[in-house]
């Protein structure tokens, strides 16, 4: 029995890829550094830079694996993750604590997420008994009609590094238990999060192949999307990647799911509960550094009230410190990387150049601090609808705040963008809440709440060009992972 105490990254099998059930390294050798984004001095270790060879790999093993996996059916399978799930449960600290090192979230985030991570597992193995079809009547005498499901093969799976444990939970284990076998592509930059949860699933007692993971950037996720094998790919990550893996695999009409990037606003009408709105608005701008699709990027707020909630806004944010994951007074961490704090702080240095003004923050942080990725929250406010900045992702800790007149006003400028994960109204008008939800152009929609995420059992899924196929977290995901047959029986 392993130690699961111990630091994960002093185990050198974590850091190659696993295939066909076994720890190996990248076929070329090649390794990638992955550092802490709060304390750039804390190497965590060297990681596979996998490439085409080693996803072909991974994918022959799954192919190999799959009509076995499938003959187990899918109550059979629950039992798997179920056994995942406890592993989970029980390493839950374990994760936590890699998820903030690799990542940089709050220590309190990370655990989050795992409780996140454990809802999702738990929602997805119930599921089991309720893989239904239908039967229907037909059109002829003596005849049985009926529908059902059959899982599509082999899939890829392409996750982010905002949520390293969370959203590859939820393409694994809807995978596994609809009966495909998976290659799962992490991020580069959460290497460790991914291995660990491929090791709890083989520890749970999945057969070799049924799951790979496979290390690396863009090269092992092109060989992954090409490999004629492969049935579909489900990608959480920017609008640009899914685009190309849609081309990609658009000769051979590959299945896709694709979850992309989001601008998403919080409209303040004039008569909402503004103390309110601004807890809502600060959890859901500056949680987790403002790196999640359904971050509020966007404040839409009532010309009447805007002062007020802006002074609101002011006196949270100004007092939030930034600090490391690990430190328990602080409100907000690190971003992932160099680069992305270097973005952020461009992008608010072009949008005061535009003529915004900057409320609080505005550039970056770290006085006293470990040489890490950090960045001020920021809030700007003159933000012109049509600006650079209220149309385009930041993906860090920065709001926008914009001034509208009414809901019509609110809504043409929420719908503006060419993104539509996530919106928001606070209002306390009845007929406004449901005017509001009609016509909000985005896939999860909140009244007087944060407007992020959602539970594990409702659709996780954008509209326009935030979404393609099938949504993740729900019952519906099912239309992913396994495809329709219907049948005529004549007895």
């Amino acid at each position: 029995m392993r130690d699961h105490t111990a630091d994960p990254a002093d185990r050198p099998e974590l850091r190659g890829d696993f295939i066909d059930g076994r720890w190996r390294p990248a076929e070329s050798g090649r390794t990638r550094p992955n550092a802490n984004p709060a304390d750039a001095s804390d190497v965590i270790g060297e990681f596979a830079e996998s490439g085409g060879a080693d996803a072909d790999d991974a994918v022959e093993a799954a192919a190999r694996a799959w009509p076995a996996w499938r003959e187990l059916g899918p109550i059979a399978r629950a039992a798997h993750l179920r056994r995942a799930e406890a592993l989970l449960r029980e390493r839950a600290e374990e994760f936590a604590r890699t998820i903030t090192r690799e990542q940089g979230k709050l220590l309190s985030e990370a655990r989050g997420e795992v409780e996140r991570a454990l809802a999702i597992m738990d929602f997805t193995a119930g599921e089991a008994r309720r893989l239904n079809g239908a039967t229907t009547p037909a059109e002829e005498p003596r005849t049985f009609a009926f529908t059902f499901r059959r899982p599509i093969g082999v899939t890829g799976l392409i996750t982010p590094w905002n949520f390293p444990l969370a959203i590859p939970v939820w393409k694994v284990a809807p995978a596994l238990l609809s009966g495909c076998t998976a290659v799962l592509k992490p991020s580069p930059f959460t290497p460790l999060t991914a291995a660990l949860l491929v090791q709890a699933f083989t520890d749970a007692g999945v057969p070799p192949g049924v799951l790979n993971l496979v290390q690396g950037d863009r090269a092992a996720g092109e060989a992954l999307v090409a490999h004629p094998a492969v049935a579909g790919v489900s990608f959480t990550g920017s609008l640009q990647v899914g685009r190309a893996i849609h081309r990609a695999g658009a000769d051979r009409l590959l299945r896709t799911q694709l979850e992309l990037g989001g601008k998403n606003a919080v409209l303040v009408l004039d008569d909402a509960d503004l103390d309110r709105a601004a807890d809502a608005i600060v959890h859901g701008a500056f949680g987790q550094s403002g790196q999640r699709c359904s971050a509020t990027s966007r404040a839409v707020v009532d010309a009447s009230v805007e002062e007020a909630l802006l002074e609101r806004l002011r006196k949270r944010v100004a007092g939030m410190r930034v600090g490391p994951g690990t430190d328990p007074a602080a409100d907000i961490g690190p971003v992932v990387t160099p680069e992305r704090r270097a973005a952020c702080l461009d992008a608010v240095d072009r949008a005061v150049r535009a003529g915004a003004r900057v409320v609080c923050g505005g550039g970056p942080a770290g006085e006293g601090l470990p040489d890490g990725n950090y960045v001020a929250p920021t809030v700007l406010a003159g933000v012109g609808a049509d600006a650079e900045i209220a149309q385009e992702e930041v993906f860090g800790p920065v709001l926008s705040v914009i001034s509208c007149s009414g809901l019509d006003d609110a809504l043409r400028i929420a719908n503006s963008v060419r993104y539509g994960m996530s919106g928001t109204v606070f209002t306390s008008d009845t007929a406004r809440i449901f005017e509001a939800l009609d016509r909000f152009e985005a896939g999860m929609l909140h009244v007087n709440r944060p407007g992020v995420g959602a539970y594990a059992h409702l659709p996780h899924m954008g509209s326009k060009l935030s979404q393609y196929g099938a949504p993740e977290c729900s019952p519906q995901v099912w239309d992913f992972y396994t495809e329709w047959r219907s049948a005529c029986i004549s007895y």
